[in-house]
């Protein structure tokens, strides 16, 4: 087969007949949400628009002989208001973040799709979306669930990692996935910087039962949460895969509406 000639889930890469068949087929629509934000002395800027549209992309292409998918561009800013005083941070407000979610899964409505996998991956944009969920489909009278990929596959990391159970930030875990999928926005001469706070429930710090707003900046002031020292390439491979297994299995199962 031709390049042209091969099957892409990527809707990027598709024409607007060709998705307009997928809607009718009753494609799932994927739409990974990331952010650009800090992520310490040694990655770059885009590591969650980078692994979540890379883990939805693999996702889709394992789930896709058994049922249709396809997946949206990157949505590459959200909530991080928490990263700013680190630098080199986009944010949205509420409002904005909300309005721009609503009219994308309102365009998808438009050309006639049914259902919607909201897959998030990016910490600061959880407790938005799950706020959220109610308004979109109320709003669009679409079927939208949302996931966050490292949570959906939080079991299979935690054999995976040294240090920790799951993703952080700048971490073990996130260091090492980059160093599998875009080796070049990792700094290898900045590594042995690469570290900061290592919780033993992060839950208990960054969501306590009474909260407040936190700079990251007063958390840890290399901007990591973790230790990136003990990533390694391989250590990315196996966490990509268990990524994208755990969401192509959701996307087969087609569990949040069936």
């Amino acid at each position: 087969m031709t390049a042209r000639e091969t099957p892409t889930v990527e809707w990027a890469k598709l024409t607007a007949p060709e998705l307009n068949a997928m809607a009718a087929a009753g494609a799932t629509v994927v739409l990974p949400v990331a952010s650009t934000e800090q992520h310490g002395p040694h990655l770059g800027t885009g590591v969650d628009t980078t692994l979540c549209g890379t883990v939805c992309r693999i996702a889709a292409e394992k789930a896709a002989e058994r049922r249709p998918v396809v997946v949206a561009p990157t949505l590459w800013v959200g909530m991080a208001e928490h990263h700013m005083a680190h630098g080199g941070t986009f944010t949205l407000d509420i409002p904005t973040y909300r309005a721009v979610l609503v009219c994308l899964v309102r365009s998808l409505e438009r050309h006639g799709f049914k259902r919607v996998l909201i897959v998030n991956g990016h910490g600061g944009n959880m407790t938005a979306l799950n706020a959220f969920l109610p308004d979109i489909e109320r709003e669009t009278g679409l079927a939208v669930a949302a996931t966050t990929y490292f949570e959906l596959a939080q079991p299979a990391f935690a054999p995976i990692l040294e240090d920790q159970k799951s993703v952080l930030h700048a971490c073990e875990a996130e260091t090492a996935m980059m160093m599998a999928v875009a080796p070049d926005a990792v700094r290898d001469d900045r590594l042995s910087e690469a570290y900061g706070p290592q919780f033993a429930d992060p839950r208990a710090v960054l969501a306590p039962p009474a909260q407040r707003f936190r700079s990251f900046a007063t958390l840890t002031p290399s901007g990591v949460l973790g230790d990136a020292r003990k990533a390694t390439p391989e250590k990315g491979e196996r966490l990509l895969a268990a990524a994208t297994d755990a969401l192509a299995d959701l996307i087969v199962r087609g569990e949040p509406w069936e």
